[in-house]
């Protein structure tokens, strides 16, 4: 199990050795501090505590800072984020990682806050129709319509779609494969989108789900011209 925190940088395309556009995601990863280490013997499971983007202690609660104090932390982190790893016997409080804990070819499951669309109505947010604008659907084409029975269940269903706010969501996109890692740089770019803005925190780790592609890698395309429409 590797993981790493991150930040989107943006959206870009590179082209592979055969010329085929990759549109792909930039991703600022780490460098990440090791704030703590939980243990089987001790918390009952394996995982680490990863800090990461530096910040001033006077910017941190007095239990924030304490915690990294705690650990022997010099310079404080922003974000905090835990991951539950197999086995964390290589693992120290007070080491480093960077991009390099992947490679290209990797599976990565990107988690992070979706864009936020403020206050939205039911056609928006949740794809409802429309009513009908004719005789006796007065002002109200775009609402929600009836939430259901006055007398019996005297109450709204859970569940039942209305307007609110939209996005701000935790998103997590899985088996994206890393295109190409930049240690020098701390980049990391993967194929396709991920979610959040720019500059939004970002949190990759191994794919949990296996990836098997099937069939061809690229697309062919036939360049034969004996095969012509039907029509020809």
């Amino acid at each position: 199990m590797k993981a790493i925190i991150g930040k989107k940088v943006g959206m870009s395309q590179i082209f592979d050795e055969n010329g085929h556009v990759i549109p792909v995601t930039v991703i600022e990863a780490g460098p990440c501090v090791v704030v703590q280490k939980k243990t089987s013997e001790k918390e009952g499971y394996e995982a680490v505590q990863l800090g990461f983007e530096d910040i001033s202690e006077r910017k941190l609660t007095k239990p924030e800072a304490g915690h990294q104090k705690k650990a022997g932390m010099t310079e404080f982190k922003k974000v905090l984020k835990e991951f539950r790893l197999d086995d964390c016997s290589k693992y120290e409080v007070g080491d480093e990682l960077t991009a390099e804990v992947f490679a290209a070819g990797d599976r990565v499951d990107v988690t992070g806050i979706s864009k936020g669309h403020g206050y939205q109505g039911v056609i928006k947010r949740h794809g409802a129709h429309r009513l009908k604008e004719s005789h006796g659907t007065g002002p109200v084409h775009r609402h929600a319509g009836s939430m259901n029975a006055a007398t019996d269940p005297s109450r709204i269903f859970k569940g039942k779609i209305g307007a609110g706010h939209m996005g701000v969501e935790q998103v997590t996109v899985q088996n994206l494969d890393v295109v190409k890692v930049d240690p020098e740089l701390n980049m990391i770019v993967v194929r396709g989108a991920i979610p959040g803005p720019k500059g939004g925190i970002v949190y990759l780790k191994n794919s949990v789900k296996k990836f098997v592609r099937k069939g061809p890698a690229t697309p062919t395309i036939s360049t034969n011209p004996q095969k012509r429409s039907a029509r020809g």
